[in-house]
């Protein structure tokens, strides 16, 4: 039985956690029914626990850099939702003023790095910002996502011992949802416990149920106390589901109904709440002015990006190549 958190941290993860549920949902009808959200579109449905769990055990002095599925870490991070919205509308008034669509939000202010399309390479750029981190002299600590098919990825093993060599101040988190597009675990590695793959690096690891917020917490505040203390990087993989399709265009065929069901109802937004009413810490009608309060959220970033302007058509080559007569200056 995991531990139980205060009232205070329930409710804050039971908000975070609809806000990312509703966004996506409201995306994903923007996208199918009305067109408005083209390009790909990777939902974070059914991960929430993770995001909401990392977040209570980081301070905001801490960077996190993802993969594509990218939304949900983006909105726990602070990145606002207007303009989560806004970037995939393509708007210029998004995270990456239009120009990074769903797969490369991003949000410097609040140390959210990406949102990176190439498998596996958010692995080597969050190791570097942990070196960064170290040779500056702070405590702050690096944490990197990435999901199962990145684990078959090169990158994975020269980065984790790097990591290791030289006692960076990463936790790699894998949040493994079984599959890597239409690809079970099964069908691509004898290795089906990926935390065991950091075994061959001496590197501490742990498997987590990554649909409870709770395990997460507490499984991410020993490894960020593990890094903080100069002892290096952990592995940590969340088992999680998606319960949408690898993209929202994927059918999801390679799965059965039965699995799914199966996964739905341990939906983590569903079990943190028992926990909320079992422990009286809200009663339902406050529970539903928080669902009003997130509906509400949700319905202004629509109105936000909708409103918003299209880039300029001179925005085309900017932010994509260095002036060769200006020198790189790195802020």
């Amino acid at each position: 039985m995991p531990t139980i958190f205060s009232k205070e941290t329930y409710l804050y993860w039971y908000e975070l956690m609809q806000l990312i549920r509703q966004f996506e949902m409201m995306a994903e009808e923007k996208y199918k029914m009305e067109g408005k959200i083209r390009g790909f579109f990777h939902a974070y449905v059914g991960q929430e626990a993770i995001a909401a769990g990392c977040m209570t055990a980081t301070k905001p002095e801490d960077l996190f850099i993802t993969a594509y599925r990218d939304h949900g870490l983006a909105i726990a991070k602070g990145v606002s939702v207007n303009s989560c919205m806004a970037e995939l509308y393509g708007k210029a008034t998004g995270n990456a003023k239009g120009k990074g669509g769903s797969m490369h939000f991003f949000g410097k202010s609040v140390n959210f790095y990406g949102g990176h399309g190439i498998v596996g390479a958010q692995i080597g750029t969050g190791a570097g910002l942990a070196f960064a981190e170290q040779y500056r002299g702070t405590d702050n600590v690096v944490l990197c996502f990435f999901g199962d098919g990145a684990a078959r990825q090169g990158i994975m093993h020269e980065i984790f011992n790097l990591a290791m060599l030289w006692k960076l101040p990463v936790i790699f988190i894998c949040e493994n949802n079984n599959y890597a597009m239409g690809t079970s675990v099964e069908r691509t590695s004898n290795v089906i416990d990926i935390y065991k793959l950091a075994d061959a690096y001496e590197m501490p690891a742990d498997a987590v149920d990554g649909m409870t917020a709770e395990e997460v917490h507490e499984s991410v505040t020993r490894a960020v106390k593990r890094a903080r203390e100069k002892g290096g990087p952990t592995l940590l993989e969340m088992k999680t589901y998606r319960y949408k399709g690898h993209s929202i265009s994927d059918p999801g065929k390679y799965r059965s109904k039965d699995e799914l069901e199966e996964y739905k109802g341990r939906d983590p937004i569903q079990r943190l709440l028992k926990n909320i009413y079992d422990n009286k810490f809200a009663t339902e009608e406050q529970i539903k002015n928080i669902d009003a309060r997130v509906e509400q959220a949700v319905a202004e970033s629509v109105k936000f990006a909708e409103e918003s302007p299209f880039p300029d058509d001179d925005e085309v080559l900017k932010d994509v190549y260095v002036d060769p007569h200006y020198p790189f200056i790195v802020d």
